[in-house]
């Protein structure tokens, strides 16, 4: 009969550790899908330094980034509904959004995680101040950032830099 409750403690001990192991994998994947996608596509022109100033903003906030150098961003940006009129130096892509010029870490990290019916954000122009167009004397214009919507419209998403 030790025989017999030993083999039944092992067939015990072998199905609590494959459990666990299936609860811990489930647990993983689980956590996994719910975290926002970090990847990061980058289309920017060969002639734009500020762009970069951008990328390094976006990779010090978690960003794993490739750059794709192009002529023309104007092709990639209508291909994906975003107006012209909302257009900057650089365009990029991540969790199926477009993030077209100099938005915010945090703006792209809240739109991953709320994950709106949308196009993307964009923080159209080149203002001052924002990541990557930041000025020798720390001189800050107040700027947007906009939801771009699927019809084309626009919605305010986030101020930045406004006076207090």
């Amino acid at each position: 009969m030790g025989k017999e409750m030993a083999f039944r403690g092992s067939i015990l001990n072998r199905r609590l550790v494959l459990g666990a192991g299936i609860f811990i994998g489930f647990s993983r994947a689980a956590s996994a899908q719910t975290a926002p996608a970090r990847d990061l596509t980058v289309f920017k022109t060969p002639t734009c330094p500020c762009c970069n100033g951008w990328i390094d903003h976006m990779r010090q906030a978690g960003f794993t980034t490739v750059v794709t150098v192009v002529d023309d961003l104007q092709p990639i940006r209508s291909s994906r509904g975003l107006p012209e009129a909302l257009a900057s130096c650089h365009t990029g892509v991540v969790g199926g959004y477009l993030v077209e010029g100099h938005v915010p870490a945090q703006d792209v990290i809240r739109l991953l995680t709320e994950r709106p019916a949308a196009v993307g954000l964009a923080v159209p122009g080149m203002p001052l101040g924002s990541p990557g167009m930041e000025t020798p004397r720390g001189y800050k214009e107040a700027f947007n950032t906009l939801l771009v919507l699927r019809s084309g419209t626009t919605r305010l998403f986030a101020r930045h830099n406004q006076p207090a």
